[in-house]
């Protein structure tokens, strides 16, 4: 499916996207990516428009573990048939630029792989229009009510199943927490403050997917201890922040004109930039 990615207004759709990579062991070694997927998604409707999804064979094969014992289950010989980055680099760029990118902690970890992905075979990088980085826009409005707020934790409190950490999947999980917290936030909008502050997160929630076992309280904590290679960042990264005009980002993930018109944009406060 063919789709324009810009009009003259400008871009017509966001794309939420996500990358699997190596994590370095040694001093000076490198990420290398292992999987990219994408869905290209109609800011106001939220209907998926287009998708893709490759494994990603990198230079250097050994950095891949012959018996992985990553969850994503990626391995060595998966990713050995597959292309290079340089053989899928057309499509990933034609997806990626000009368009609104969206994702859980992109702005620290994804844009900058990207960026050394396209830099590794001399290829000008895509440029976006915008960034809309889930994990600062959840913890600035919805709150660390969650947790952690890594996408495990927002995908096991609203009871949508387990992080699968396979890009194409997990992009299409963290469509459907934002869409949850949207709701969320609608709902609250409409309450009275005391309402809100006194009684709705003291209210357990439960999951679906197990609706018989534990509950899951608003006010709940939960600190992960094990170490993600897209944790909560310490400082904010922005690889793209000196871009000139058509690739600007967003310092505040203001970015997207009416995310989920139907549940409640205006609670995530999202707005369009116009360039």
């Amino acid at each position: 499916m063919v789709i324009s990615s810009t009009n003259n207004g400008g871009p017509s759709e966001i794309v939420f996207f996500d990358l699997e990579t190596t994590v370095p062991t040694k001093t000076g070694q490198r990420f290398c990516v292992l999987e990219f997927g994408a869905i290209v998604v109609c800011p106001r409707k939220l209907v998926e428009l287009d998708s893709y999804c490759t494994l990603i064979r990198p230079r250097d094969l050994s950095a891949v573990a012959s018996n992985s014992g990553r969850c994503d289950g990626i391995t060595r010989d998966k990713v050995g048939t597959a292309p290079t980055f340089e053989e899928v680099a057309d499509k990933i760029f034609s997806i990626l630029d000009g368009r609104i990118w969206a994702g859980h902690n992109i702005q620290r970890f994804d844009c900058v792989r990207i960026k050394e992905a396209f830099a590794e075979i001399n290829r000008p990088a895509p440029v976006p229009y915008g960034i809309v980085d889930s994990l600062g826009l959840l913890t600035q409005k919805f709150g660390r009510r969650a947790g952690n707020m890594k996408m495990a934790t927002l995908a096991a409190y609203f009871g949508l199943g387990q992080q699968k950490h396979r890009s194409l999947e997990d992009v299409r999980l963290n469509l459907e927490v934002l869409k949850h917290c949207a709701t969320v936030l609608l709902l609250e909008s409409s309450l009275p403050s005391s309402v809100v502050n006194q009684q709705w997160c003291s209210v357990a929630t439960r999951s679906k997917s197990s609706l018989g076992s534990s509950k899951v309280e608003c006010s709940s904590n939960i600190r992960g201890k094990s170490i993600n290679r897209k944790s909560a960042p310490s400082a904010r990264v922005r690889p793209y922040a000196r871009e000139t005009s058509y690739g600007k980002v967003c310092s505040k993930f203001h970015v997207m004109e009416k995310l989920y018109i139907e549940t409640g944009s205006s609670c995530l406060g999202l707005k369009t930039i116009v360039r």
